[in-house]
């Protein structure tokens, strides 16, 4: 199942950019025998500044036809590692192709994409900036990756 991680913006270099090469490296190569992966990144930019309603028609055509949609939102469900590892093998055992991860922008993501999700996640009760978020999905990937294949990655 190929993970694609929708985000409004662009990462420039840096610590968080080295992570989430590093996390999706490692999701990629756990991911390979269990049919995880591969990941990748679209970023896309609103330059015409329409907020929310602007990112939501760009972020909508980075989602691959047929993919499953997973909205991280604030209001979305809070799930253990666990949890997150086998709705992932839930969902690649289920046929899925597919799955984007659509991270909205500073504002979040515009009630019309948000309503077309086929699951929202949260990382908590508390907001986290969207270039954040990426660190942490690309780790909790690469986790979820690591608990099915029964590596000791992943601590109880």
């Amino acid at each position: 199942m190929r993970v694609r991680i929708c985000a409004v913006g662009r990462l420039r270099g840096g610590p968080e950019s080295a992570l989430i090469t590093d996390y999706l490296t490692r999701f990629d190569r756990t991911g390979r025998a269990l049919a995880l992966g591969p990941a990748e990144i679209i970023e896309v930019d609103d330059r015409k500044g329409g907020g929310m309603a602007g990112e939501a028609p760009l972020l909508a055509k980075a989602v691959p036809d047929g993919a499953l949609l997973c909205v991280l939102d604030e209001r979305g469900k809070v799930m253990s590692s666990p949890d997150f590892a086998n709705q992932l093998g839930t969902w690649r055992d289920q046929g899925r192709q597919d799955v984007a991860f659509v991270i909205g922008g500073a504002d979040g993501i515009d009630p019309s994409l948000r309503d077309r999700a086929d699951a929202a996640l949260s990382f908590g009760k508390m907001v986290w900036p969207h270039m954040m978020v990426r660190v942490m999905l690309a780790e909790q990937l690469y986790r979820a990756a690591s608990i099915l294949a029964g590596s000791p990655y992943h601590r109880v």
